[in-house]
């Protein structure tokens, strides 16, 4: 008896006749000329010259030739600093909204990401188990890395020792543009569990503006009647704004 056709060997016939033939996969380094060559003197520029010499747009350009191997990454480059104004800005912006830009992936936020998450650990390293005090630079910078570009406000205390040595950096909490929850029993019982000696506050203000609020002011004096309570020293509390911070020391409210 002859045998019928068997249903894998009719679905593989339905595949041959619908699909398109598969073209060869294209070596990553064939690539425009054009293309190329800016990519090798771009590179070049970047290596002599640092960071410095290059404007935001070819600075996203480098982090996107390797999301984008093969296409003129400078009109997604353009497009994505319209969209959220500068290079820290693309690095940070949450990926719901990266992803609604024409011509973004996910090799395209994977990349973002990763240099963001580089830029936050490397602020970081310079602080964590430093002497505030010494490193005082080095800590508004890295404050400003990790929350100046948020969208949301977030919450995060600074844990030291009885020297002043950053023993831990937590966010605590998130919320929404304008407001972020704080519960002051929760941040000296997390402050006696790392053993700190000592806190300092940060929080972003998503605006830009980093002037306090009374609620601000309100939960800060809570947060110091907490830790005073415990043996607990307040140094401060910081606002992170756009471009600039606010210390609640220096500004005489603590």
């Amino acid at each position: 008896m002859t045998r019928g056709p068997h249903f894998s060997d009719a679905q593989a016939a339905l595949f041959d006749l619908d699909e398109a033939p598969v073209a060869p996969v294209p070596d990553s380094r064939i690539l425009p000329s054009y293309i190329k060559d800016h990519r090798a003197r771009l590179r070049e520029r970047f290596m002599v010259g640092g960071a410095d010499a290059l404007p935001d747009y070819e600075m996203l350009e480098l982090v996107l030739f390797r999301a984008i191997p093969r296409r003129d990454v400078k009109p997604l480059a353009r497009l994505l600093l319209d969209r959220f104004g500068d290079f820290n800005a693309v690095l940070s912006a949450p990926t719901a909204r990266l992803r609604e830009i024409n011509g973004v992936g996910e090799a395209v936020v994977t990349e973002l990401k990763i240099v963001e998450a580089a830029a936050h650990r490397l602020a970081q390293s310079r602080v964590l188990k430093k002497h505030v005090v010494s490193s005082w630079d080095a800590l508004i910078e890295y404050c400003q890395t990790a929350m100046a570009h948020r969208d949301t406000e977030q919450f995060r205390i600074l844990f030291l020792d009885r020297k002043n040595v950053l023993i831990a950096d937590e966010a605590q909490a998130k919320g929404t543009v304008d407001h972020v929850p704080v519960y002051p029993r929760e941040v000296v019982k997390r402050a006696l569990e790392v053993n700190a000696s000592a806190l300092i506050l940060v929080h972003n203000h998503p605006s830009g503006d980093p002037t306090p609020s009374q609620a601000d002011i309100d939960m800060t004096m809570q947060i110091q009647i907490a830790a005073d309570a415990l043996g607990i020293t307040l140094h401060d509390h910081l606002i992170i704004g756009k471009s600039t911070e606010l210390s609640f020391r220096s500004e005489g409210l603590l």
